[in-house]
């Protein structure tokens, strides 16, 4: 049977720019509160971390910082996806030779391709690595979503862990946790579904919220962890509104303006991602105010 990269939460780290650049000494602090607040795993260069707009050598770098600044203090999962097979393969083989625990690797977007597709690249690259591997379905990015007979093929492969879901299609969600016969895991890619989702059996989260409230998010898992699900809910409800309007605008635009409205002077997304409108930034600084954040 394998063994879970990570149960409870694992924060999908902003990557800090500052004058066009990565800013490295900002990526550490970040680190460290996410270590302190309890996050399980720290997950590199994903969707949150803007990974689609940083340079090849700068996707290596950070990841290659990370792990180095983590110091195996907790897992690193490096986001390696592409919709190039080849270009996978070469992010994925960067990762392993810098030290990372485990992969995250999203469906191709943009030429997409069939489930048959999907299970040949996947298997492709699980092959060519010696780490286990998340999956990641967010069709509302890439146009292509998983089927639950396809996580079952892939889950035959020895590396292939489980996926990353934020579908929020729950038939498939519940579906493949059934049909799993616990040797593929789920984890929520949404944090608006982490209790649901862990009632039915997932593992955790793969967080936007946890950037700015890790221990939270943390306590929140470890709750359905426990099968404390009343507390689990009371923690969720309390911040639902917050994780809510982290999402009034594309990811990560909404969580960098609350970074900074926290005074976490995390600077800017990278274009074609900008500022907040003075509405919506409003309207995040009030969340933020009723948890009383800043």
């Amino acid at each position: 049977m394998k063994t879970p990269v990570f149960k409870g939460s694992s924060t999908a780290i902003i990557t800090p720019f500052r004058d066009g650049k990565v800013d490295y000494k900002k990526l550490g602090e970040l680190i460290d509160f996410q270590i302190a607040g309890g996050t399980a795993a720290i997950t590199i260069n994903g969707t949150t971390g803007e990974c689609s707009t940083q340079t090849i050598e700068e996707s290596v770098h950070t990841i290659d910082f990370t792990v180095k600044h983590v110091n195996s203090r907790v897992k690193v999962i490096a986001g390696t996806g592409s919709n190039d097979t080849q270009s996978a393969l070469y992010m994925a083989q960067a990762a392993e030779k810098s030290g990372v625990d485990a992969l995250m690797m999203v469906t191709p977007y943009y030429n997409k391709t069939s489930q048959r597709g999907l299970v040949k690249h996947f298997n492709f690259l699980a092959d060519r690595v010696n780490l286990p591997i998340i999956l990641y379905n967010v069709p509302s990015r890439t146009g292509l979503s998983f089927t639950a007979a396809t996580y079952k093929e892939l889950s035959k492969h020895p590396n292939i862990n489980g996926v990353k879901e934020a579908s929020g299609n729950f038939k498939l969600i519940g579906s493949t946790i059934a049909a799993a016969d616990g040797d593929f895991y789920v984890w929520s890619g949404n944090d608006e579904d982490i209790v649901p989702m862990m009632s039915f059996g997932a593992l955790g989260v793969i967080s936007v919220a946890g950037n700015i409230i890790p221990s939270q998010i943390a306590a929140i898992t470890k709750a359905c962890l426990d099968s404390d699900f009343r507390k689990a809910a009371e923690l969720h409800l309390k911040y639902f509104d917050l994780i809510d309007k982290l999402f009034i605008d594309v990811n990560p635009m909404p969580v960098k303006a609350a970074m900074n409205l926290m005074g976490m002077d995390v600077g800017e997304a990278r274009m074609p991602l900008c500022d907040l409108s003075p509405a919506d930034l409003e309207t995040l600084k009030t969340a933020l105010k009723r948890v009383e954040l800043c």
